[in-house]
């Protein structure tokens, strides 16, 4: 009897000290589980932008431990460009980035920072595009959880026949989408409204005559193999702005670390994409040099037709967007003084 009450007591013990060994360790944190994703591009995957936002998504896999795994669909191949806001609100992909333009009206507030201001560059751009979002809030943007905005440099008007002065527009029928068609209207032209997919056969082909884009395009998209000329018109500067927005349903699924790491990461691809339009206009200059296009200077004479010709269509978007209770003088007056300061040297 004594030896059994010896090995219960000493069972016991033992049992004891397992227990209370097992209470003085530390829980494991919990992992965030694995998150896959899609991303929709419009852009080839050879272009410099589908470039950066690989390099993005790379970042984010390896920030989370590779929790959060983006796959890219660039060409379209997943939504097609002026499908792919509509796509990321009804979950067809995680996250989508296309123009705002190419749904011409679904972004009246937007809108205004597409218009012919004379952005300096690509960077000043993308910043001024993503300023204006944070700072404005655009309800227009509350069905999707926008990551950030990133803006091409300025756009140039290249052609299939030299354009010299501002009568040369007369008669042309030019490619545009969005507001850059109602510069083309100003400008005295005709405009015709394709994504820059089509561009190419289209001017090849003769559909349209000219292009107004940003010069990276001349060799991002081989446009520069047909046209003739390069006109300078960066005094009237306009930009088109790109939306990089995630499907709400797919944010929410985010643990709060995951979420952070996409917010600090869009952060810092803001000016990562900004560099990669400046660097692609000066391959884009290089590419039209190789060519032996022309490119042509506007004097001043000409440059000043040029920006009183577009001045109206600034003064019709503050109207517009006053009319629909939107602030959008409040929004112009803030993006003219940002794109003069992003203009400084020091920036």
């Amino acid at each position: 009897m004594k030896r059994t009450h010896t090995a219960v007591w000493g069972i016991i013990l033992v049992t004891t000290l397992v227990i209370l060994s097992g209470c003085g360790k530390k829980a494991e944190p919990e992992k965030d589980k694995t998150v896959k994703l899609t991303y929709s591009i419009f852009f080839p995957p050879t272009h410099i932008q589908c470039q950066t936002a690989q390099s993005w998504a790379d970042e984010i896999k390896t920030r989370s431990g590779g929790s959060i795994d983006i796959t890219l669909y660039p060409a379209g191949t997943l939504t097609k460009a002026p499908q792919c806001y509509e796509g990321v609100v009804n979950g067809t992909s995680d996250i989508g980035m296309s123009c705002f333009a190419y749904t011409r009206g679904r972004f009246p507030l937007m809108e205004g920072v597409d218009l012919p201001l004379g952005y300096p560059s690509g960077l000043a751009a993308t910043r001024c595009a993503t300023a204006m979002a944070q700072q404005f809030k655009p309800k227009e943007l509350d069905d999707v959880h926008l990551l950030y905005i990133h803006a091409h440099g300025p756009g140039i008007l290249a052609s299939k026949k030299p354009v010299n002065k501002l009568a040369d527009m007369k008669g042309l029928r030019v490619r545009a989408t969005g507001l850059s068609a109602k510069i083309v209207q100003n400008l005295g032209a005709t405009p015709v409204a394709m994504s820059q997919p089509e561009t190419y056969e289209s001017l090849q082909k003769g559909v349209v005559d000219a292009t107004l884009c940003p010069v990276e395009t001349l060799k991002g998209w081989k446009q520069g193999e047909v046209i003739e000329s390069v006109t300078d018109t960066s005094i009237i500067g306009y930009t088109t702005s790109m939306f990089v927005v995630m499907n709400k349903a797919s944010w929410a699924k985010l643990s709060a670390d995951q979420q952070k790491i996409v917010t600090d990461v869009s952060a810092e691809w803001v000016d990562k994409h900004g560099h990669a339009w400046d660097k692609a206009d000066e391959e884009g200059r290089a590419f039209i040099a190789e060519l032996g296009r022309k490119t042509i200077a506007l004097d001043a004479g000409q440059q000043q037709q040029w920006k009183d010709s577009v001045k109206p269509i600034l003064e019709e978007y503050v109207t517009k967007t006053k009319e629909k209770e939107l602030p959008g003088g409040e929004l112009l007056d803030a993006l003219q003084k940002r794109i003069a300061l992003e203009a400084t040297p020091a920036n």
